[in-house]
């Protein structure tokens, strides 16, 4: 896979069909990986949208098992990775582009949609995480546990102290709604959205129906659409047909 070197950070990406550019970020949490779209997601984005998308997915900055690597910026953990995503479009000449997010992609999608409103098209977020007030330290307790060990040992400058740092200011000190905008944000948002609920603990059905009932320019798939199995097919259908009615800027 290619890798672009900016700066400090090494981001690892891979790109798949030709078309007006639609950039794909990997659930997983912190551990999202192009082998998340490709090998666990719900639906293969890459496969389902490449014949008439220019697709573009990229491992997460300094996920465990991934190419993408860089500072922790423990002032500023969602920017930065925002930053990487716009870095890696102005790299590859890219000015207004598609975007597709699984799971953490969703308040990674928002946070572009806050930096770069007038670059994003259109957005799809497949079960979006968010803030579950019943489980309030599901995400720090989660990635203590499972991302920052991983990450230390293979990186011995990060220290456990460092990790925890960055997972308070990521999900403690944002814990509300979508993590990185507030309800006002979305409320005035007038990018077109389409939304895939799910209901498990880290995506909450509650607030993936907040964010469509506030977005003014919000669709909702059906739901359930993950099972059984046949639906999945109706939700890539939706996604196609959302796509494609944005995807020259309409």
């Amino acid at each position: 896979m290619p890798v672009l070197q900016h700066g400090a950070v090494r981001i690892r990406y891979e790109e798949a069909g030709a078309g007006v550019p639609l950039l794909i970020l990997p659930g997983g949490g912190l551990h999202a990986t192009i082998d998340y779209v490709t090998g666990t997601a719900p639906f293969d984005a890459i496969a389902s949208l490449r014949d008439a998308y220019r697709c573009i997915a990229t491992d997460l900055r300094n996920a465990p098992r991934g190419g993408s690597a860089g500072p922790l910026e423990i002032d500023r953990p969602w920017d930065a990775f925002t930053d990487d995503q716009l870095a890696l479009m102005d790299h590859l000449g890219i000015d207004r582009f598609l975007v597709l997010g699984y799971c953490i992609g969703g308040p990674m999608i928002w946070n572009l949609l806050k930096r770069a409103p007038g670059r994003v098209i259109a957005a799809v977020l497949a079960q979006p995480s968010g803030f579950r007030p019943e489980q309030p330290d599901l995400f720090y307790q989660n990635n203590i546990a499972g991302w920052a060990p991983a990450l230390c040992a293979a990186r011995p400058e990060i220290t456990m102290e460092m990790a925890a740092a960055f997972l308070t200011r990521m999900y403690r000190e944002r814990a509300d709604f979508v993590m990185t905008v507030s309800r006002d944000f979305v409320r005035g948002c007038q990018t077109p959205v389409l939304i895939l609920p799910d209901d498990i603990p880290a995506h909450p059905y509650a607030v993936a129906m907040e964010s469509a009932r506030l977005a003014p320019n919000a669709q909702v798939s059906l739901y359930p659409w993950k099972e059984p199995k046949e639906h999945v097919p109706l939700a890539v259908r939706h996604i196609r047909s959302f796509l494609r009615a944005y995807r020259d800027g309409g």
